[in-house]
Parts: structure tokens; sequence; C-alpha cells
């Protein structure tokens, strides 16, 4: 920006040095002054244009000469949703000092009514961390006050050694993930936890350890279409852990005693509650030359439990000790050729694993944390077919694996893999999991595992493909499949589409898009911005269910100058629920943003999206 001085008043000119392009069409003010001692300048009668159209005026209107934070008002966002009307928020930035500010932002929903949002951060030499309240104190569709709270804060003792952090987040009331969607700040906006921890490193015998002592508690947000069962609760959680490698042996230890309790609000109180104590242990001997590789191991899995109430057979306290013994074992073969015009490794790389673990009944045990594997690389190859402590699959068993790769000799970057692989058992298994992933399920006697088959690649010059397929002998047919295909041939144009089937549960489409539709070129000498409209999105469909689900879609124009974002969000709610938010945003480069930021969203959503603010010069026409 540079400012101009005309009769009656100062123009402050922007310009795009990339295109040699400078617009008055921005800021116009009676009198500029400016304090460089201060870092400010104060801009009198300021007038903010949108193309040549008034949009903000303010009496005296102030701003930092440099990049230095400043306390002052920011630009007013507005929004739409279907739930709450109209919002206008006007936020107020308060600079308290070097290591602490807030921001202080009144709102209004046409609906709702008025209510604030307040966020406070610090930032200390051991200590960091931010508080916010949202605070709705009538709300006339909800004919109730509503609120949220979030506190996040993380600390160190010491030299480091000593950690800590604190992690909360609580509403006022069951629909508030249902009002505000982008308010919940949660993963899983259903369940909202309070975590708190404290941990210590330590070093002994050539090893690396953690002490640590946790609590969690989770806020269960219900709905009456559909019921949320919580993890437990666990307050609290003390424990060790340590592992090193003495000699070449691979140790590992864990230990820890949990208090288990169920959350409020749980659909399914009459889960058992009670502690566990449980220690794993390992030992392995890696035994690695070029070209081949070979890893013995022996592990074991003990725990004991203390219940509140009785068991099936009216113990209060029972214990088990299950071993596991197993051998991990793989070649490595390459060669190098020429392909593409690159200079390319192909490798071929054949694995065998080998589990026992014998049998050790466990559907009388309670299960505080166990969950079912999913099928995939990592799983299919893991010891144990659970998550968790408290299952322990019996397994005689082999895996074997072939897995094939490009590699390119000068990057290292991996340009293509393949793979199968499949297990077979050597007897029967009977502590599995159901077909939900809840444990104790049917004793599996099928020897031969669905086939596992996967391959990536982005040998073609702006094409990736992923893909996995399930595929069960038995039935002769796929059961589970994932197909993804993105072409990004350059900046700010990607277009990707993913697949995804389950037999007897779910079947959906996404498409994702960031690509330049129109352009608009600025006469020669006219002192405009040239432009570029663009359409970003991503297309989220249930073929079983034939509707859309969770989807954004909007359009972006980057005319050098100014850059404008109007995006629709659409949030699924429940089975037949849905929430439509329009965020709308005028970002003028180098001063300033109008409106509600959707840029976050975009990025989560949209695979491979860029911000059109970086590399801009990089972009001259759709054409290109």
């Amino acid at each position: 920006f540079f400012f101009f001085k005309q009769k009656t008043a100062y123009e402050i000119y922007q310009c795009d040095w990339s295109s040699d392009v400078c617009s008055s069409d921005l800021l116009r003010a009676e009198r500029v002054d400016l304090d460089f001692d201060a870092n400010e300048g104060t801009a009198h009668g300021a007038v903010l244009r949108f193309l040549g159209t008034p949009i903000l005026a303010a009496p005296v209107l102030s701003f930092p000469l440099t990049d230095a934070r400043k306390s002052g008002w920011l630009p007013p966002t507005f929004n739409y949703d279907t739930r709450s009307g109209f919002e206008v928020a006007v936020p107020y930035y308060w600079n308290i000092a070097p290591n602490r500010d807030a921001t202080i932002t009144p709102y209004v929903y046409t609906r709702r009514g008025l209510g604030a949002l307040g966020e406070f951060r610090y930032l200390e030499p051991s200590d960091k961390g931010e508080l916010r309240l949202d605070l709705l104190p009538g709300d006339r569709v909800a004919d109730r006050s509503r609120g949220l709270a979030q506190w996040v804060h993380s600390g160190s003792l010491g030299n480091g050694d000593t950690r800590y952090e604190v992690s909360a987040l609580r509403v006022s009331d069951n629909d508030w993930w249902k009002d505000f969607p982008d308010d919940s700040r949660s993963l899983t906006p259903r369940l909202l936890a309070t975590r708190t921890g404290v941990e210590r490193s330590w070093w002994l015998g050539g090893g690396e350890g953690l002490l640590y002592a946790r609590t969690v508690n989770w806020q269960v947000l219900q709905g009456s279409d559909q019921l949320v069962t919580p993890p437990y609760e666990r307050a609290p959680q003390i424990g060790a852990r340590w592992t090193g490698a003495p000699g070449g042996l691979a140790l590992g230890f864990e230990t820890e005693v949990n208090r288990f309790e169920l959350p409020a609000n749980d659909p399914a109180s009459g889960r058992p509650t009670g502690a566990r104590w449980h220690l794993l242990g390992s030992a392995a001997w890696p035994i690695r030359e070029p070209g081949w590789w070979v890893v013995p191991k022996v592990a074991f899995n003990a725990a004991s439990y203390r219940m509140d109430a009785p068991l099936a057979d009216g113990r209060t306290s029972v214990s088990r000790f299950i071993p596991t013994v197993s051998v991990d074992a793989g070649l490595e073969f390459e060669r190098r050729f020429q392909a593409f015009d690159r200079t390319l490794r192909q490798t071929l790389e054949p694995r065998v694993m080998y589990v026992n673990t014998p049998f050790h009944r466990q559907s009388d045990l309670p299960n505080f944390d166990a969950a079912g594997r999913d099928f995939n690389i990592y799983a299919i190859y893991a010891e144990n077919a659970f998550t968790g402590v408290d299952r322990v699959s019996d397994a005689h068993q082999v895996t074997a694996g072939v897995t094939s790769r490009l590699i390119e000799d000068g990057s290292g970057a991996e340009a293509l893999r393949v793979g199968v692989v499949q297990r077979f058992l050597l007897r029967d298994q009977f502590v599995t999991a159901r077909t939900d992933g809840t444990p104790d399920g049917d004793p599996l006697t099928q020897r031969f595992s669905d086939v596992l088959l996967f391959g990536s690649t982005s040998v073609v010059p702006s094409w990736n493909f992923d893909t996995a397929l399930q595929y069960n002998p038995d039935v002769n047919s796929a059961v589970r499949t994932n197909v993804g295909v993105r072409y990004s041939p350059g900046p700010y144009r990607t277009v990707s589409t993913n697949y995804s089937f389950t037999r007897g549960q779910s079947e959906q489409l996404a498409i994702g898009w960031q690509w330049p539709i129109y352009r608009r070129e600025a006469a020669s000498g006219s002192g405009e911005c040239s432009g570029t409209l663009y359409g970003v999105g991503r297309w989220n469909y249930s073929l079983k269910d034939s509707r859309m689900t969770d989807s954004i879609m909007g359009l972006e124009y980057d005319a050098g100058c100014w850059i404008g974002r109007l995006v629709a969000k659409r949030v699924s709610t429940g089975t037949r629920e849905a929430t439509t938010k329009f965020d709308l945003q005028i970002e003028f480069v180098g001063l300033s943003r109008l409106g509600t930021n959707p840029l976050r969203a975009l990025k989560e959503n949209v695979p491979g999206y860029r911000l059109l603010r970086e590399d801009r010069r990089s972009l001259t026409s759709p054409e290109e």
C-alpha cells in the first residue's frame, strides 16, 4: 500500500507488484496521520469501498504500520445457517501484553438473540494456554440460556522432564452440537472430553521411560434419534512404561492402574465398573542383514480386576496371564532400471509372520477398552486381533504377503506400491470380535482369511491412485473396497474422487475439487485488477441411503487486489437432519478480511486444497 494526497482527501492505493497494477478502489480518508514511533496510522473520515460501493465507514480508523499487534476493533464477520438465521459479529482485539492477548466478540443471531464470545491466550516461560467462553444468555429458539467453556493449558517444570496439561470442553445442553456445529472444537462433537495429566521422563539401563498420571471424563450429548454409548471414564489412570535395547535385545514394559467409571448420561448404565491393573511386556531379538531380516519375539499380557459388582460367576476379583510367541521375517530384493524418463529402483519384499497365543477364556471377564482391529495392512500383521488390554485373541496362524515398490533413485520418493497379503489359521480361533468390532464373537473356523490387495502410485505425472480391496474367497466376491484417484496438474487445480464400499454396511462416493472456471482479463492501462473464479468443494453421497451427507461447496474469486469466497457447508446432525451454513468472506490482500473465514473447513475437507494467496504469480490462466 502507499498513500497519495488528492485536493480533498487521501487515497490509499493497493498494488499488485507482480502485475504492475495499482487500485485506489479500496480506502479513502479525509486525513491520514502516521506515527512511526507508536507504529500507528490513523485515517480520519475513512470509507472502505468494494467495487466502487462503500461497505464500511468509520470516523476514525487506525491500523499498524508493521506486522506488530495492535488493540482495536477488527472487521465484522457475518454468516447464515438454517438453524440460527443471520449472524453478525464484531470482534475487539485487546493486545494486553507481548505474551497475552484477548478477543471479545459481541454477536447477534436474528433468530436466537444477543451473545458474546471471549478468547484469552497467554504464553509464559514454561506455560501456555487458551481460555474460551461463549455465552448466549437468552436463546429465543431454545427458550433458555446457553453457553460453552473451553480451557487448554500445557506446561513443564525444571528442565522440561516433567510436563503437565489440561484440556477441558463443556457445553450447556445436548443440542449445542446441532445448533452450532462449527463451535464444538472437537473431533467427536457428541463426546466432549476433559483430560488432565502429568508425566515425567526417566532413563534407566540405557532405555527411556515415562511415568504418568491422567484422568479422562466425558460429557455425552445424547439425542432423541440416536443414542451414543461413550467410552469409560478413567479416574485416575496411573502408569509407567520403559523401552530399551541392552545388548541388541529390544525390551518393552508397560504397567497401569485404572479406575473405570460410567459417564453421566450413559444409556448403557448396566455396564460393569471397577479397577484394573495390567502389565504388558515384550522381548525381541531383531536380526537384520542386507537383503533379509528376522525378529523372534515373546510377549505377555497380564491383568487383574477388582469389580464393584459381582461378575456372572459371582467373583468380584479375577486375574489372567496370556503369553504370545511370534516370529516375523522378510526378504528384500531390488533392481535399478529406466522408465518414464526416470531412474527407478524396484523392490520385491516377501514377508511371513508366525504367531502362537494359547486360548484363554475371556468372555466372562469385563471389557473396558478392547475393540476389534480394522482389516488393513497393519492389523493383519498384528499379534493381537484387538486393540486395548482386556481381550487377547488366541492364535496359531501364519500371515504371508509380498510388497513391491518403485522408488525414484535420486529423491527416494515412492512412485508405486502394490501388495497382497493373507492369513492362514492352523487351528480354530475362539476369541474373536463381532462384525461391529465388539469382543466375544463367534469362533472363527475359516482356515484362509480374506485376501487384502492394496496399491498406490504417482508414476503418471499429475495423477495419484490409491486402492485397497478385501476379497473373500469363500463367497468369491469383495467385501470391502476403497478406490481413490486425484488429478493435480498445477497450483489451485486438483480434482479427486473416492469410492468406499463395505458389504452390508455402507457405500460412499466423495468428489473433491479446486479448479479455475473463469478468468477476467483487465484492459491494458485501465488500472484494474484481473481475476480468476474458482470452484471448490467436496461432495459426499451415500449410495446406500441415496442421500447427500456432510459436504462443502463454494466459489473463490482471486482479483489480485482482493479475494472473495462464498462457501456452503452441510453438516449432518441426525439420520434425517442436517444444518446448512453459508460463509461469505472478502479478503483485501495485505489489509484485512471481512466476513466469516471458511479456510479451515476447505483445508480439512478438500484434498490438495491450496490457499489462493500462496504463490499467486504462478497462475496466469485457466487453460494452463
